[in-house]
């Protein structure tokens, strides 16, 4: 059987030889724009990103040197064109549709594979079979201009400024004006976004006045019957002066999130006005003319941005790009504030760090016991995620509100507070090498921080276990371990068992608890839940003013970590019952219940384990920690990163000049200087 041979592109001389000779075979298909399309990817260049510049000087050539072909050309394109509606291209495509930032992604991803196909009498039709390739714009824009205007005049295009009739050019162009800014006015004057800028509260609404304001120019603008406003025009002006009031609103109500907090449909709701707000200042200098030779060169632009945004509108990265961007902030700005109690500065803070985590380590070792002896419960999958996760999440919560530590925890958090230092850095200074050696100072002093919780976990989990294992076994008289103690080893040996995989879900549930904290101190601040409870009459009638007072105190400062620990302990619960439930081989690996868990086998084996079973467990406890570190420190890293708009380009410098300090003073990533001695 023989393989079809792929058809061959034609070249532009053939494509018109064909269609626009004598025969005029155009005319057959003048309603359709299937020989547009042909054109057009005749013309779109293969590989983009080895293309510089598109030159469509053959076409021009061909136009130019055979008048037949010309003035085929010119009555096809403009019979496809002529009334066809544009105004929802402008109103709409690229802009978020609602507040709700799921139900955007989820119909932008669903356009992707099965388009929306609007009426055949607009131009978003055209576009959609013509430019359906989301690269279009950009190889679009590499064509010279002087060959688009040479294009433009000969098919004898007419400029947008011709009639101001109904379905002109003009007439929807001024429509999706008028649309966009009742829109915007609506979104603005919602009381969530009120909210975020009681700046304006005794102030007239910039939003309203522009409404006014436009109306009057348009009303203007048809009495006058020019088609356009002169630069100079004084209500042209008091309109470009509200649009930047407008813009002023929006940038003081997201730099308001930092005090009030911000919920996601608030969030969207800003991010909405702010892309109708920057496609008004696209669209209302088309509506101006310094001279002649600018209706042509408006009348070009305007059909490039509606090129450009139709192939926008799916776009799903740039939407999760841009709706999460603030919370990031907001969520890493928390995480930041609070790792900065995780990084010790001096000895005392040092040595205070080990016994803290040391704390930590007595709470996880008595959840290892019990996590063995519900282990034995005869119970299904979920009743042991269910009890599982009561005790990862109660051992969690102990260890917070005692004030304790857990090593692994720091990492989600302290990537922030780095990140924020360099922040400080970038903005501070101008040298490069100041900055990266004052971070890699701040970096030595984390490492230290995480090196000696790590210590101190490890170090109480392991006796306070066997401490533990051994009461019970004299007491009861039963060996907790006894059945369980070679896969409690076992599983801990990075080469016999999937530890290393296992180890990096636990990193990715302790980054997702960081983002949990910062997300619920972010929500709390916005809803005012601190002064909700502070002024809640049945709570002060019954406990006191003092007393409610405390309370709301107490939740401001705890409730976000109590939440995170919850989380982080179902995360860590429930996710062996989940592998079961999918026929995958799924658990998580803690360095600090590794610990543990090496203790409890080595007593259930009454420690008769070989020199090998114990050295790949004992190495597979430091594997375990480095890979719960490196999970959860990179993709918290990455998060602040993008969170605070630092160019990944930063990190080559950054590992740069840590390697350099390291090189310099190896022994302050592991401990403390002396006081007589300079800073880290």
């Amino acid at each position: 059987m023989k393989l079809k041979k792929p058809r061959r592109k034609a070249t532009l001389k053939e494509f018109f030889e064909l269609n626009f000779e004598e025969n005029n075979l155009w005319e057959y298909k003048a309603d359709e724009v299937d020989l547009l399309a042909e054109l057009v990817d005749i013309i779109r260049p293969k590989k983009l990103n080895k293309v510089y510049s598109v030159d469509i000087s053959e076409l021009i050539l061909l136009l130019r040197d055979n008048e037949h072909y010309c003035a085929g050309f010119s009555k096809y394109l403009k019979g496809i064109l002529k009334q066809k509606k544009f105004s929802k291209i402008l109103t709409d495509a690229g802009i978020l549709t609602d507040a709700d930032f799921f139900y955007e992604v989820k119909k932008r991803l669903f356009a992707k594979f099965i388009p929306d196909q609007p009426k055949k009498d607009t131009l978003e039709y055209v576009l959609n079979q013509v430019f359906f390739v989301k690269t279009d714009p950009l190889w679009i824009r590499k064509i010279p201009y002087e060959q688009i205007e040479a294009v433009f005049d000969l098919v004898k295009f007419s400029s947008v400024y011709t009639s101001i009739v109904n379905k002109s050019p003009l007439a929807e162009l001024l429509f999706a004006i008028d649309v966009t800014i009742h829109r915007i006015a609506g979104r603005a004057l919602e009381s969530d976004v009120i909210k975020m800028v009681p700046e304006y509260e005794n102030m007239e609404s910039p939003f309203l006045e522009i409404q006014k304001e436009f109306a009057l120019l348009t009303e203007k603008l048809i009495q006058d019957k020019n088609n356009f406003f002169d630069p100079k025009d004084l209500g042209y002006k008091q309109l470009m002066i509200l649009h930047k009031q407008c813009i002023d609103y929006v940038q003081i109500a997201f730099k308001n999130s930092e005090k009030y907090g911000i919920s996601l449909r608030v969030n969207q709701s800003l991010l909405r006005i702010r892309q109708q707000l920057f496609r008004l200042q696209t669209l209302l200098p088309l509506l101006v003319l310094n001279d002649a030779d600018d209706a042509r060169k408006n009348s070009i632009k305007l059909a490039l941005d509606l090129i450009e945004y139709n192939c926008d509108k799916t776009n799903v990265r740039k939407l999760i790009s841009e709706s999460t961007q603030l919370l990031s902030y907001e969520v890493t700005q928390h995480t930041a504030i609070t790792g900065e109690h995780y990084i010790t500065k001096d000895r005392a803070d040092y040595f205070r760090m080990f016994w803290t985590a040391a704390g930590g380590g007595v709470i996880v070792a008595i959840a290892c016991i019990l996590k063995v002896f519900l282990s034995k419960m005869d119970n299904s999958a979920f009743g042991h995620a269910f009890f599982y996760s009561l005790n990862y999440a109660l051992a969690f919560i102990g260890i917070y509100l005692c004030g304790f530590t857990l090593a692994t925890k720091q990492p989600a958090m302290t990537a922030s507070a780095l990140i924020r230092s360099l922040e400080i850095g970038r903005k501070s200074t101008e040298n490069e090498d100041e900055k990266h050696k004052a971070f890699a100072e701040f970096f030595a002093r984390v490492f230290r921080s995480q090196f000696i919780a790590f210590v101190g976990n490890v170090l109480f989990a392991f006796p306070v276990a066997l401490l533990g294992i051994w009461l019970i076994d004299i007491v009861f008289d039963y060996n907790l371990a006894l059945t369980k103690w070679y896969k409690l080893i076992n599983d801990l040996s990075p080469v016999h068992s999937l530890a290393i995989f296992h180890a990096a879900i636990a990193g990715i549930f302790l980054f997702l608890s960081g983002i949990i904290a910062g997300s619920v101190a972010n929500r709390d601040k916005h809803e005012q839940m601190y002064y909700r409870i502070e002024e809640h009459p049945l709570l002060k009638l019954s406990i006191g003013r003092v007393k409610t007072k405390k309370l709301s105190e107490w939740y401001e400062r705890r409730w976000a970590g109590i939440v995170s620990n919850f989380w982080f302990g179902v995360f860590m619960g429930s996710t062996a019952s989940i592998g079961i439930f999918l026929g995958l081989n799924l658990d998580i690996r803690h360095i600090t219940f590794a610990s543990g868990n090496l203790a409890l086998g080595l007593y259930g084996a009454n420690y008769n384990v070989s020199g090998g079973m114990l050295f790949w467990g004992i190495f597979g406890i430091g594997v375990i920690g480095l890979i719960n570190f490196l999970v959860s420190f990179s993709l918290s890293m990455g998060l602040a990163f993008r969170s605070r708009n630092i160019p990944f380009s930063e990190v080559r410098p950054i590992i740069s000049s840590i390697w350099a300090h390291f090189k310099r003073r190896p022994a302050t990533f592991f401990f403390p200087r002396m006081k007589s001695q300079n800073k880290a």
